[in-house]
């Protein structure tokens, strides 16, 4: 016979008692629903990270896209040079510190900003939620991402 601790402690390592798992089931079922949105632009989740960043501040380092996306250069970088090849974005040494590499938008990145202004109101229909539900929720989960950083 089980002693209340040792139940208690197999319940704490149940699947679903975690907060890991249905964060990472909804992180992945998300990033699916973005997709039909995303092929029709050609774009990846990660490029329309990118974007959303540059078609809110214009030019951003490699460093603080990293710092804002919580991805490291390593990642980023490949990501940027397919971006680049595109034409969407233009990566160049910043004069006032050669060690920085600035990326700004070309005309064919900023002219995809129109083509992906339906996609969070479409997200949104898809998701089955109302604005006040999504923006608590949104809310929440930035206070963890805050809490955890």
């Amino acid at each position: 016979m089980s002693t209340p601790s040792e139940n208690s402690s197999a319940a704490l390592l149940k699947l679903e008692n975690q907060l890991c798992f249905p964060l990472y089931a909804v992180s992945r079922m998300l990033t699916k629903a973005y997709q039909p949105y995303l092929q029709a632009l050609d774009l990846t989740y990660p490029q329309y990270l990118v974007f959303l960043l540059l078609w809110e501040h214009d030019e951003l380092t490699v460093k603080e896209l990293g710092e804002k996306l919580l991805l490291d250069s390593g990642t980023l970088t490949p990501l940027l040079k397919r971006m680049e090849q595109k034409q969407w974005l233009s990566r160049r040494r910043d004069p006032r510190d050669e060690r920085s590499v600035l990326i700004a938008l070309l005309p064919a990145g900023q002219a995809l900003r129109e083509a992906a202004c339906h996609i969070p109101e479409q997200l949104l229909g898809h998701m089955g939620m109302s604005q006040d539900e999504f923006e608590q929720l949104r809310s929440q989960l930035n206070t963890l991402l805050t809490k955890l950083a």
